[in-house]
């Protein structure tokens, strides 16, 4: 599935929730189903900086394609590093990079987010785009 196709999925599947107190369920559900990351990889190197709460990511090459697990120690960051983990994961390199974010717009989460937590959701988009960037050096 392609990430326009996932974002699309995401963009349908918060439209059927008529409030935020619903999507940030939605978005707390996400969190839970989100694969957990293996407790090695919980390491300083791989906390996202930028964000209020603890976010670890961890990126791995398989097939040409980038594969991202991730946690966090807050529901919510859980909920959207879980979003982005879903649309970029198992991804070629260049459409991670390639891809635009106007799908967190549509679905309505930056306007909800509190700054800081906006200022992280940054930070995570960023950050797995550098990845994809380092893998995709190594391809070429």
């Amino acid at each position: 599935m392609t990430i326009k196709a996932i974002q699309e999925e995401l963009i349908d599947e918060f439209s059927m929730f008529e409030d935020w107190e619903e999507r940030y369920q939605y978005m707390i559900d996400l969190g839970k189903t989100l694969p957990l990351i293996d407790e090695r990889y919980k390491t300083e190197e791989n906390i996202i900086k930028g964000c209020q709460s603890k976010v670890w990511v961890h990126a791995e090459m398989n097939d040409d394609k980038v594969a991202f697990t991730a946690d966090s120690d807050a529901i919510i960051t859980k909920g959207i590093i879980a979003i982005l983990i879903r649309v970029f994961s198992n991804q070629h390199p260049q459409d991670i990079i390639d891809a635009d974010t106007d799908f967190i717009d549509e679905i309505g989460l930056k306007e909800h987010l509190s700054p800081t937590r906006a200022n992280g959701l940054v930070s995570m988009i960023k950050q797995l785009k550098m990845y994809a960037i380092a893998y995709q050096t190594q391809l070429n």
